[in-house]
């Protein structure tokens, strides 16, 4: 069985020499560190095994070059990915209403909040709005009265402003 020391010398002999590999292979330094570090960490478990190896160090590197090639792989497809699903959204800025309109709603509670939204901005019935939020009409009322009442200051200071 051989002994960590081996594994000790291994990593402090050959770890800034893959690393160079690596990003030489690569072009990315960070990256290069943190596949080598992967590979180290894979090779600990088996190292009883690669010890034996005549390239020790050979393993680590082609564990190392094989996790970049995987990351490569993930970060492609991810761009493909992105790519079919289009650009995003072009949203407008929000203008200064809307940014007081959430800014107003925040100050609700959250109850109020849900049924002021469902009501007023998507313009559901409150007995559409009950059914959605499974709560019984007359708390539906009761919470779009609270919110009224809540929103009233808030609305007269813009109607002076």
């Amino acid at each position: 069985m051989p002994d960590d020391a081996g594994l000790r010398e291994l990593y402090a002999g050959s770890y800034a020499r893959i690393v160079r590999v690596v990003t030489l292979v690569g072009g990315d330094q960070s990256e290069a560190e943190d596949v080598v570090q992967d590979a180290f960490s894979r090779l600990i478990p088996v190292w009883w095994k690669v010890s034996t190896y005549e390239d020790p160090e050979g393993w680590v590197r082609g564990v190392a070059l094989r996790q970049l090639s995987k990351r490569f792989r993930k970060t492609r497809n991810g761009h493909v990915a992105l790519g079919r699903l289009g650009p995003p959204d072009q949203r407008p800025a929000p203008t200064a209403d809307s940014v007081d309109i959430s800014r107003a709603l925040a100050g609700l509670p959250l109850g109020q909040r849900k049924v002021v939204v469902l009501h007023y901005l998507l313009g559901l019935d409150l007995a559409s709005v009950a059914r959605e939020l499974a709560i019984p009409v007359g708390t539906c009322k009761s919470r779009l009265s609270h919110a009224r009442a809540a929103l009233q200051p808030l609305l007269a200071e813009d109607l002076h402003a």
